[in-house]
């Protein structure tokens, strides 16, 4: 049962924050509070009066908004766009609704303009703009599912005071999240909830994230650090002066990569900082195959792949965590077994010969199951009846399983939770320790300097900065991450040698 005797109450003009594992139930809760999902039992009350929630038109009716995780916006259209569709009626398509988008992105510090296109926007603004969509509608309680996920730490300061400032106007937000420290830092109250039962509601200044994550799982809050050296002498990676460029949505062509040259060796944790936009994503795509480089070499164990196909790639030995499970990493409609082979059709124990072994799929997905605690009643359902963090631990444990050479790591522990955190942590502790190489990226600036035994900082499709992961500082990354300067940063020599000789 996802929900069992849930207890939770909410302060009118007040952020309460809801905590728990992955699978504990919350999105399930949440589904409910936005009508998504129909209750077998008990009663829902908004300002004293009972309601019965049908659909999200009946939440929206009732003031209620949600914003996901997974973000709900269409990149080829302008915020205006996006913002008044399915809500035509309230302001009109044009002037009037223009008017109010400023007058609510005014209202509450939002700083969103109308007429952007949704793509030229980074990860910070969409947010904003979803936030900006419920609050049109008229949404007086908010919730917001994992909003610091893929934030940095400036940015997360900045929708901190975002909520602020709506709670100063009198409305009412639902914060979930697995970043306790984050957690006891905005929320006025806080409510865990554990195997779909509520099992404590805490005052923020009674109590640590120590004590929080206890409550959540039963142990301590983990650690991301890592203390032993284990890189050797053998290279495993080599990206030699990588040159992409793209083309923008008004026809201007712009480079996204620009000499891009660092080495991982076995055993070795590469970590790369930055806002999201300013290359991380296609430095992932050019090495995994997906996008051709204009320029540039990539070898991989000696092994020039600069033009193999990504399936080449994948058999020659990189594992890959997408940074969007559902685009990327899942079929959603699939059960889990089938999912399991995704990507690893050729080998064991998927495959005998040139044909699929599907009793042998079925039966290491179980074993997946077991070893990455995916919680699910069987390898029969679907990917998309697994919660976030359970979706993760799968895609975690089906790459693992094949013993990459490489494994490129994009948001690993991204809406998991402390347990599932610390597991696949150990997870790539113990491949590195036995030679593994990783292409670390992160939004988790605690994971990168805790994991990574190598930093460099990605700006402007230039990795500009080197780190050391001993002495920096979350705050000292994020603001290099952003163009400021650092003292425990060093200008990196590929980023002087693009200065010097890239520009034209």
């Amino acid at each position: 049962m996802a929900n069992h005797d849930i207890h939770l109450t909410v302060r009118r003009g007040t952020v309460h924050a809801l905590c728990g594992e992955n699978g504990a139930g919350k999105s399930t809760l949440m589904k409910i509070l936005y009508g998504m999902q129909k209750p077998d039992e008990g009663t829902i009350a908004l300002d004293g009066e009972q309601v019965a929630l049908h659909s999200p038109g009946d939440a929206i009716a009732r003031g209620i908004g949600m914003v996901h995780q997974h973000f709900m916006l269409a990149d080829n259209l302008t915020v205006l766009e996006n913002t008044v569709l399915g809500a035509e009626k309230l302001h009109g398509i044009g002037a009037g609704a223009r008017a109010r988008i400023r007058e609510i992105s005014d209202a509450y510090g939002l700083n969103i303009r109308p007429d952007v296109l949704i793509e030229d926007l980074g990860v910070a603004d969409r947010q904003r703009v979803e936030i900006l969509k419920v609050l049109y509608r008229g949404a007086r309680t908010l919730i917001l599912d994992e909003p610091t996920a893929v934030l940095v730490p400036q940015e997360v300061d900045a929708l901190f005071d975002n909520l602020r400032e709506l709670k100063s106007e009198g409305l009412t937000v639902i914060f979930i999240s697995h970043k306790l420290g984050e957690v006891l830092s905005v929320a006025d109250d806080i409510t865990v909830i554990r195997r779909g039962t509520t099992v404590a509601s805490v005052e923020p200044s009674r109590t640590t994230p120590k004590q929080l994550a206890e409550l959540m799982v039963g142990s301590e809050l983990p650690s991301p650090e890592t203390r032993e050296s284990t890189v050797t002498d053998v290279e495993m990676l080599k990206v030699s002066d990588v040159r992409l460029s793209a083309t923008d949505s008004d026809g201007v062509v712009r480079t996204v990569l620009d000499g891009i040259s660092f080495t991982i060796r076995k055993g070795e944790v590469l970590g790369v900082a930055g806002v999201e936009g300013n290359g991380q994503a296609e430095l992932v795509e050019a090495v995994m195959g997906t996008r051709t480089p204009d320029g540039g070499t990539i070898t991989l164990d000696g092994r020039d792949l600069s033009r193999s196909s990504t399936r080449a790639r994948r058999e020659g030995g990189i594992g890959y965590i997408p940074e969007d499970r559902h685009r990327h990493g899942l079929l959603l409609d699939a059960p889990l077994w089938e999912n399991r082979i995704l990507g690893h059709v050729t080998e064991r124990p998927n495959s005998k010969g040139k044909l699929l072994d599907l009793a042998g799929a079925r039966k290491d997905t179980e074993r997946i199951v077991a070893e990455y605690d995916v919680r699910t009643p069987g390898i029969e359902v679907t990917a998309a009846s697994l919660s976030g963090g359970n979706q993760q631990k799968l895609i975690v444990g089906r790459e693992m399983s094949h013993h990459p050479k490489l494994l490129i790591a994009a948001h690993p522990t991204r809406g998991v939770d402390v347990g599932a955190q610390a597991q696949i942590w150990e997870q790539i502790r113990v491949a590195r320790r036995e030679g593994l190489a990783v292409l670390l990226i992160s939004a988790d600036l605690d994971e990168l300097i805790g994991l990574s035994d190598t930093l460099r900082v990605m700006y402007r499709g230039r990795l500009v900065a080197d780190a050391d992961p001993a002495v920096i500082t979350p705050e000292e990354l994020g603001s290099a991450m952003t163009g400021a300067a650092s003292g425990h940063l060093s200008a990196s020599d590929d980023s002087a040698v693009a200065q010097g000789g890239g520009e034209k």
